[in-house]
């Protein structure tokens, strides 16, 4: 996990005028938010299957203990989509998304800037769009009280915490975008996990 940052930290976006600033240290904290969040739904994903497999275990043993747990297949996939999509923006915060930067390396800084301001706006609204479809997807799931088959989960409800990791991602390109605009750092590497030792 990320080291939480102390309070007297310097913010990477001291340089933007202030209402900015507030703006980009918001969606900063946001972003660690979002980490914080994912890794919690890792880890409940990781127990769920534990308890899984240890429930199949002892089935075979003794013969009252059911075979499975019911909701584990359909929950797990819910915990597998608030993961992705939770630890989303605090990755694109630390660097750590895959990119090519072939390109960026071989033209002048201002033109990396340019790029990097034409790429986060492209992925602004890219999920931006992608934010709003599901919106409004989950808003359909609650309107018809669409439920699951298996546990009759209200399935809006997974729906919109999905929802809320691509608005967190979506909120972390906009602020990459007017960062790079801006000349401030990209990358917040203090973010990043510490290595274990």
């Amino acid at each position: 996990m990320a080291d939480v940052l102390p309070a007297s930290s310097p913010s990477l976006n001291a340089a933007a005028p202030a209402p900015l600033r507030i703006l980009l240290d918001g969606i900063d904290r946001l972003g660690r938010l979002d980490g914080w969040i994912g890794g919690g739904c890792l880890l409940m994903l990781t127990l769920l299957m534990l308890c899984e497999v240890a429930t199949r275990f002892l089935s075979n043993f003794l013969p009252f203990f059911p075979p499975t747990i019911s909701i584990a297949w359909e929950y797990s996939s819910y915990l597998m989509a608030a993961s992705f999509t939770f630890g989303a923006a605090m990755t694109l915060r630390v660097g750590g998304h895959i990119r090519v930067v072939l390109l960026l390396k071989n033209v002048p800084p201002p033109v990396q800037r340019a790029m990097e301001v034409l790429a986060a706006s492209a992925g602004f609204l890219f999920m931006a769009f992608l934010s709003s479809s599901m919106a409004k997807f989950a808003w359909g799931a609650f309107i018809r009280g669409q439920v699951s088959t298996s546990s009759d989960t209200p399935l809006w409800f997974p729906q919109a915490v999905v929802t809320f990791g691509m608005v967190l991602l979506t909120l972390q390109f906009l602020a990459r975008a007017i960062q790079a605009a801006l000349g401030l750092p990209l990358e917040d590497h203090r973010m990043k996990a510490s290595p274990v030792e």
